[in-house]
């Protein structure tokens, strides 16, 4: 029974291997959950590479137990009750493995899951307050260039109405010098007036021409 010694310690040896690959997988689904972006998934420990070595280990523990069963079933060599019962407990643990593996690995697929929709759920969040910066930095700098719009109108106000100010201010001081002109030179205001008189008889003298030369050509006309 040499053959089943070998497969019997070689049985132990890998269901040892897979209870330990098999624990550190199972902390992966808490890790995984903690993770707060993809990056961080790949950072930590890979998940794919873990869930491998154990996918591995089981299915070499299941061709150990094959192999086992064929030991059981031999004829010529038929195995001792201890043995038979040592075969079993072997293939009632690789069950078991198996089941512990598939409910392991449908947990870590679901953390994975779940940390990929709060990876895009905070991508998405990120999106739109980036998105939100972004639309009010255009609308301040549309306000701001309001703003500056109407200063520029004010400071053109103030700079029109600063200089009517100073039109004003040379016109008074015109009038004023023409004033003191006036004043200051004796007889002008006598000489403008005479000046205004006699443009007025000019007028005067001149209509009474147009109108007698007006009666005049109407009696030509109609007598």
């Amino acid at each position: 029974m040499a053959n089943y010694d070998s497969l019997h310690r070689q049985c132990r040896t890998l269901e040892s291997l897979f209870d330990a690959k098999l624990t550190s997988y199972a902390r992966l689904a808490a890790s995984i959950s903690r993770a707060g972006t993809d990056d961080d998934l790949e950072a930590g420990p890979s998940w794919r590479e873990a869930e491998s070595e154990v996918a591995d280990l089981l299915e070499k523990l299941g061709e150990t137990n094959a192999a086992l069963g064929a030991v059981a079933q031999d004829t010529d060599n038929p195995p001792s009750q201890s043995m038979l019962r040592a075969i079993q407990r072997h293939r009632d643990v690789y069950q078991d493995y198996g089941r512990e593996f598939r409910r392991t690995k449908g947990n870590v697929q679901a953390a994975v899951d779940h940390a990929n929709l709060l990876s895009g759920v905070r991508n998405d969040i990120d999106a739109y307050k980036s998105s939100a910066s972004e639309a009010l930095l255009v609308e301040r700098g549309r306000i701001d260039s309001s703003h500056q719009m109407m200063d520029d109108t004010l400071d053109q106000a103030r700079e029109t109405r600063a200089e009517f100010g100073r039109q004003r201010s040379s016109l008074g001081a015109i009038q004023t010098r023409m004033v003191g002109v006036l004043n200051t030179v004796p007889g002008i205001n006598d000489i403008l007036s005479m000046i205004h008189n006699r443009r007025r008889r000019d007028t005067y003298i001149i209509g009474g021409l147009i109108g007698i030369c007006l009666f005049f050509l109407l009696r030509y006309m109609f007598w």
